[in-house]
């Protein structure tokens, strides 16, 4: 089979790589011939590289290098990769093995290309997963067509470009909303702009109840907020809010950036940061923090059943 090197900071592309070849081996000895090692030490590393496969189909081996290149650590000796590489080499036809490198997201992080280790991996399938950038959407509507077509689902222009709006560059995201759409959408298979209305809570909604709890209307605030439990279950809006508080808080501590690296720290349109800032120039960042320090207490206290009334454990999150 082959030799593969995966790495770059969208991490959800490279593990849709990993789950389609997955998804080619024979699903009923998926447990033998399927097998992922975390930042093996050599010993772990070089008995996988030359363990023969079983004899149910190809076996496909995952090995995560996160570490390898990440830290300062030098995992092995130069008779250990002069071995590693002699493996690689003499890898069986039936056997594909992966390397994979996962970047911090949005902090511009490039391997170190120097290292022994990236010039032996770098002869074989290498490939680079980049983030998309915020301001590329024509990038970002192509990879929601594609993954929409993946799901037998097709969508309206206007429907792809609002879900950018709502949503950035979060392949992740993306993703789990095509699933909500298709199910919205079924039988039908075209998901429309008024579908995405529908499972989306907008930012101007999440805005308008963190408004009103950053300005001590908080009587407003809950009629606000049952207003968003009409379309949404509490851990959802719950959810969505924590999302959207976090990215706040990067706007304001790190406000001296420019745009442009706010846009890349938040996966926002830089359109979307200029307007946020704007309207947050009264807020202080020390609230923002303590209302997102309130609403994580509450979704630990809802998920580990500790709270039985999700919706007045939220409430007490938002006026405390």
């Amino acid at each position: 089979m082959a030799v593969y090197f995966f790495y770059g900071d969208e991490d959800f592309n490279i593990e849709l790589e990993i789950e389609n070849m997955k998804s080619k081996l024979n699903q009923d000895f998926i447990s033998m011939n399927f097998q992922v090692l975390d930042n093996p030490e050599y010993s772990e590393l070089i008995t996988a590289l030359r363990t023969p496969p079983m004899m149910f189909g190809n076996m496909l081996i995952i090995v995560n290098a996160d570490k390898y290149f990440l830290s300062n650590k030098n995992f092995f000796e130069d008779s250990e990769l002069a071995d590693i590489e002699d493996a690689l080499k003499n890898n069986p036809d039936s056997l594909d093995i992966v390397f994979t490198v996962k970047l911090p997201r949005d902090e511009n992080k490039k391997l170190d290309s120097r290292r022994k280790l990236y010039k032996i991996l770098n002869q074989y399938n290498s490939k680079e997963f980049a983030a998309f950038k915020t301001y590329k959407t024509s990038d970002i509507a192509n990879w929601i067509r594609q993954r929409g077509k993946k799901k037998d689902i097709t969508l309206k222009d206007d429907a792809v470009e609002l879900l950018i709006e709502h949503i950035g560059n979060n392949l992740r995201e993306f993703d789990g909303e095509l699933d909500k759409l298709k199910l919205l959408a079924y039988p039908e298979k075209t998901i429309t702009k008024k579908m995405v209305e529908e499972i989306a809570i907008s930012n101007q909604d999440l805005f308008n109840l963190a408004e009103l709890i950053m300005t001590n209307k908080k009587d407003t605030a809950l009629l606000e907020f049952k207003k968003l439990l009409d379309k949404k279950h509490p851990l959802e809006v719950l959810s969505a809010l924590q999302t959207m508080i976090r990215k706040w808080i990067i706007l304001k501590t790190k406000s001296n950036l420019s745009a442009m690296e706010l846009s890349k720290l938040t996966g926002q349109h830089e359109f979307v940061v200029k307007q946020t800032l704007q309207k947050l120039k009264n807020t202080k960042a020390a609230d923002l923090v303590k209302l997102k320090e309130n609403l994580f207490e509450a979704e630990c206290k809802i998920k580990s059943g500790e709270s039985l009334d999700m919706i007045s454990e939220v409430e007490c999150a938002l006026i405390r």
